[in-house]
């Protein structure tokens, strides 16, 4: 199987280097990145069985667009965008599947990408064209765990548990620049309640923009979580929070 990858930054990259480790046949087009294997045209896709779409959020759709007069009918094409809505109004002329791993980091760039990054991670999958199982083996052979889902269901959980989170980051890390003191006293809570607020600023703007009804009601919602462990029983409350996330991640 021959497999493309179109940007290489940290996603693109991770998953590149985990395909060559696994020996597949695998070529990519970057325009930062430079290889035996890297190409600066969308043509060397040609003859690929499956492409990753890795770019950044505001350029996916036309990509998408030039590559139905590249790819094949059969040739299995899923991009890796954060949100999922967008991307699957128009159906494709090729195997679109559209997806999300639900992995990374703070940093960007191949040269902070890496081998294993998906390892044991989840994998969103929304296939809203019909599935292939060709998609899911290869990530199940990345390492991560396949989930399936609508593109709206996927979008509105994104907001709680990523785009929403970072948009707090960035916002404790603004309510506190202008205390001196508080910023020399910050240490490891305040290091990792606003470690999102480091995030790719192009990918964290697009998901603001796109997101945005999504991302207010999960405010919405926090405020009302936040009445709530305030305004009664605190200590019960916080008790049941910290034995379930104490489990979440094992």
């Amino acid at each position: 199987m021959k497999i493309g990858i179109i940007g290489l930054g940290l996603i693109g990259g991770s998953i590149y280097r985990d395909l060559q480790q696994l020996d597949y046949d695998v070529v990519a087009v970057s325009q930062s990145q430079n290889g035996s294997n890297v190409y600066k045209n969308f043509e060397i896709l040609k003859t690929c069985d499956l492409v990753f779409v890795c770019s950044p959020m505001n350029k996916t759709l036309d990509i998408l667009d030039k590559l139905e007069n590249i790819l094949s009918p059969n040739t299995i094409v899923s991009d890796v965008c954060s949100l999922k809505t967008f991307v699957s109004k128009k159906k494709r002329p090729y195997k679109f599947i559209p997806s999300h791993p639900m992995a990374g980091t703070e940093h960007q760039g191949f040269e902070n990408s890496m081998s294993g990054l998906f390892k044991g991670k989840k994998w969103v999958i929304t296939p809203v064209f019909g599935e292939d199982g060709t998609l899911i083996d290869i990530i199940r052979e990345l390492g991560a765990e396949p989930i399936i889902t609508t593109p709206e269901k996927h979008d509105e959980a994104a907001a709680l548990i990523s785009h929403m989170p970072m948009l707090i980051a960035q916002a404790i890390f603004k309510t506190a620049e202008d205390n001196e003191l508080a910023l020399q006293m910050a240490s490891s809570g305040f290091r990792d309640m606003t470690r999102l607020a480091m995030s790719n600023v192009e990918m964290a703007n697009d998901m603001i923009l796109m997101n945005s009804e999504n991302i207010q009601t999960s405010i919405l919602k926090l405020y009302k979580s936040i009445g709530d462990l305030t305004n009664s029983n605190y200590l019960p409350q916080i008790k049941e929070i910290k034995s379930k996330r104490q489990t979440m991640f094992l």
